[in-house]
């Protein structure tokens, strides 16, 4: 039993950077926050592009809930309007996604303009090159 509990342990390691790499960098935001999606989540219906997309700040976001370190989101981009909607976002307090800080679920989600220089507007400008392309 023993060498199992062992070999188990020194495959974790191993297991971690396999889920993290499942994030492709796709750019950064004008603060210079790294913004990655999981490509496997990329799904286009009825022309809206949906994908999670993760972000990385370089510093830490102070909130009277707690530090955010990396944040995930649940968004829908539309290409032909250039307009995003959020369906969900979680803000972590750890680079690994794991201690959860705070996390909103959209019932109704809106579509609007990305800000330039924003997360939504690097998701958006690249999940709309990534369809347009043949």
């Amino acid at each position: 039993m023993r060498p199992f509990i062992v070999a188990l342990l020194l495959l974790l390691p191993g297991e971690r950077a396999i889920a993290q790499s499942r994030w492709k960098e796709i750019g950064k935001t004008s603060s210079g926050n790294s913004v990655y999606v999981d490509p496997r989540s990329v799904k286009t219906v009825n022309g809206i592009v949906n994908a999670r997309v993760r972000v990385k700040f370089t510093v830490p976001v102070e909130t009277p809930q707690g530090k955010w370190v990396t944040s995930q989101h649940v968004a829908m981009f539309d290409c032909a309007k250039s307009t995003v909607a959020a369906k969900e976002t979680i803000y972590f307090a750890d680079e690994t996604g794991t201690k959860i800080v705070e996390r909103k679920t959209i019932a109704k989600p809106g579509f609007g303009p990305a800000l330039g220089g924003s997360m939504a507007k690097v998701a958006l400008d690249y999940m709309c090159a990534a369809k347009s392309k043949p």
